[in-house]
């Protein structure tokens, strides 16, 4: 496979690099770095502003295909030299990527004109916030297993259960859910997939779940009585769980490759204290850091050789689980293959960061005090979140399984009694 960049995607890319140098000034200058992983909590404003700062430049959607919506239309190589550029300015962790990323290419696969007309244009223009209901108590990675319900009552659905995991619930204006609409429905089937909106005070309750790190990007939401319009089921009463499968498959797009900046930018900085420590000293660890490099290009390639063969111009970026996907043959494994490499380097890099430190790792750099126990600096929160990469949107096992199943066509793993 080739995969290079011609004339037009380097001059996208300068258009890129000069907007994004003329814009992350100003009110969003405070904003550059901020709200990576263990610190979603940065700059909640400033973040959200940016937001709809992009969608006036047009930046969100780039994937979408037609810019009905207003946002630019970019080959695929050009949304991969936006995601690099994004990365290398240190541009705020996005809070819309869910909607973009996740929803949008499922409404663009499933749902009805209406629906995209509805709610595509508020996520370009960054106002709308997404968050995704997937998983529950006892329903995680084993999603089938979900008992959250949906009961019609004229033109809307009343829903009534509990999601655990939800990515930034505690902001969102929406969210989308997979509840059973049909009474006694067991296992894939009678399962819908809903658009509903969290403004629902008394029928809608978040509780943020506080993280090793010491921040809440994670929370449970209750709904009792909480409603949804009938025209907001997307893709068909009961047909929740093939649209739930391909909105899972679309994480093996090109938002993936921004995950990978952003991990070169963590490798990064392990290697500089490395330096800075004299740990680089040590060749056990020298040669750790160089697997690390070594594993990441592995990763950028495996993810261009997908977005090659597959065409796909979807994104990642979930943080719910992940059930059994639809699909066979190597195409239903390449998310779970793409799951197992970044969540073990990821985990690797957290622990190899606290090591290149030594005992230092466990000081925190602030002092002490009642009302903040601890203050952790960015290694710390890396090693600290990236304690959960093997677990949160599906475990290892699940990935394992399902390569074993639907790649290898091994017998499938027996169920307990």
């Amino acid at each position: 496979m080739e995969f290079g960049f011609d004339a037009a995607d380097e001059e996208f890319r300068a258009q890129a690099r000069a907007w994004l140098g003329e814009h992350l000034t100003g009110v969003f200058a405070g904003a550059v770095g901020r709200g990576g992983p263990g610190s979603e909590h940065e700059g909640t404003e400033e973040r959200r502003a940016w937001e709809r700062e992009l969608g006036r430049g047009g930046w969100i959607g780039l994937g979408w295909g037609s810019g009905a919506y207003g946002n630019r239309q970019a080959t695929l190589t050009q949304q991969v030299v936006w995601a690099e550029e994004y990365a290398r300015a240190r541009a705020p962790g996005r809070h819309g990527h869910i909607g973009e990323n996740l929803l949008a290419p499922t409404l663009l696969a499933y749902g009805s004109q209406e629906q995209r007309d509805e709610f595509l244009p508020p996520i370009a223009r960054g106002e709308a916030l997404w968050c995704q209901g997937y998983s529950e108590p006892g329903a995680g990675s084993d999603l089938a297993g979900l008992r959250t319900v949906a009961v019609r009552d004229g033109d809307a659905y009343r829903i009534t259960g509990q999601k655990i995991w939800t990515s930034l619930a505690h902001e969102a204006d929406w969210c989308f859910v997979l509840a059973r609409t049909e009474a006694g429905s067991r296992g894939h089937r009678g399962i819908s997939f809903l658009l509903v909106p969290m403004d629902q005070p008394g029928r809608i309750e978040v509780r943020p779940i506080r993280q090793l790190t010491g921040t809440s990007e994670f929370n449970e939401v209750f709904f009792d009585g909480a409603v949804a319009r009938a025209s907001h089921v997307v893709g068909g009463a009961g047909d929740g769980w093939r649209v739930a499968m391909g909105l899972l498959g679309f994480e093996r797009g090109v938002s993936t490759l921004v995950q990978q900046i952003g991990f070169a930018e963590e490798l990064g900085g392990v290697v500089r204290e490395a330096v800075d420590s004299g740990a680089v000293d040590d060749p056990v660890l020298r040669d750790r850091l160089v697997r690390q490099w070594a594993e990441l290009r592995v990763m950028r390639w495996n993810a261009l050789r997908t977005l090659g063969s597959s065409g796909s111009s979807g994104s990642s970026g979930s943080s719910g689980s992940v059930g059994r996907a639809g699909g066979s043959g190597g195409d239903a494994g390449a998310p779970s293959v793409a799951k197992l490499l970044w969540g073990g380097w990821h985990q690797r890099l957290g622990e190899l960061a606290m090591e290149v430190r030594g005992a230092a790792a466990a000081v925190g750099p602030g002092d002490w005090s009642e009302s903040a126990p601890y203050e952790l600096d960015a290694l710390q929160r890396l090693f600290l979140f990236t304690r959960a990469d093997t677990i949160y949107g599906g475990s290892d096992e699940i990935q394992r399984n399902i390569i074993a199943e639907r790649v290898l066509g091994l017998p499938r793993e027996a169920k307990a009694r």
